[in-house]
């Protein structure tokens, strides 16, 4: 093992064991100049690739990128879990994202005049904690997402699709506005920089709020049945016990049904660290099912 290896730069970070990556102990510099660390290019496309848009000083540094490549790494090849039970499940940022885009397409007008949503006739009613505000913001500077006017060539605008918890607003184009015998929300092809409005807690703080659960890092597969809102997905992350992460797990099934998910979201954290127009932190969500082998 090398000096550097051994002892890393003299920058003052931590050490990080990286055993299942093949890095013995390193630190993420050298991580990132590692050649052989597998998993290095797909994050360095995602993390960065997409950033081209925005200011360099916006940009994540090469050490929070070293981090979170390593974390990558470092969830492979462990031992699944051997119970099926129900309990507290934390999913990062970019995962949470998903569930934000699936909530605005059980929203979208195609989908609600065909009546192929389980969020059918749920305007004006509590859908999420009376904490919960996600809203888009169609005219943010340098965002991905920012357009003056839509597909149909209505001008956007700042809207609610939730505050405090109620669903405020369908995401409507100029058709299916028609077909509903509404008005266009000025969202033809889409919702643009969709936020969800972040809490106090960094991911340290979503931990040990979580006690003992399972946080996600992974998920695999596409499981989710638009009409009754029933979700089933592979998934890979980390136990955790005490607020503290206690080893990686992999090859198991978190389920549930949106509607119960949404309703049982604890927190929303403020760890928004992946590049795109949704922005949102991790969501810390009350008794999924999970299942292991």
């Amino acid at each position: 093992m090398s000096e550097e290896n051994e002892t890393g730069p003299q920058s003052g970070l931590p050490r990080y064991a990286a055993a299942q990556t093949g890095c013995a102990w390193t630190t993420p510099e050298i991580f990132l100049r590692n050649p052989s660390t597998q998993a290095l290019p797909v994050w360095r496309r995602w993390l960065q690739g997409r950033e081209k848009k925005r200011k360099e000083s916006e940009l994540m540094g090469r050490t929070t990128l070293g981090i979170v490549a390593m974390l990558a790494c470092l969830g492979l090849g462990m031992p699944g879990l051997t119970q099926d039970f129900a309990l507290t499940v934390g999913l990062v940022g970019q995962l949470a994202a998903g569930l934000a885009r699936s909530l605005v397409s059980a929203i979208t007008g195609a989908n609600l005049y065909r009546r192929s949503s389980f969020l059918l006739d749920h305007l004006g009613k509590q859908i999420f904690p009376d904490f919960v505000r996600i809203h888009e913001a169609p005219h943010l500077p340098r965002g991905l997402g920012s357009a003056p006017f839509d597909g149909d060539g209505v001008a956007t605008r700042a809207n609610d699709l939730v505050s405090q918890g109620v669903l405020r607003s369908y995401v409507l184009d100029a058709y299916s506005g028609c077909r509903l015998g509404m008005q266009t929300t000025g969202n033809a092809g889409g919702v643009r920089n969709l936020h969800i409005e972040m809490g106090p807690l960094d991911r340290a703080g979503l931990l040990r709020e979580m006690g003992t659960g399972f946080y996600v890092t992974e998920l695999m597969g596409h499981g989710m049945n638009p009409v009754t809102g029933d979700y089933s997905r592979g998934a890979s992350g980390f136990w955790v016990e005490n607020g503290e992460i206690q080893y990686p797990v992999e090859e198991i099934t978190i389920a549930g049904n949106l509607k119960e998910m949404f309703q049982g979201l604890r927190a929303v954290g403020n760890d928004c660290d992946f590049p795109g127009s949704t922005r949102t932190g991790s969501w810390l969500i009350d008794r999924m099912t999970i299942a292991g082998e």
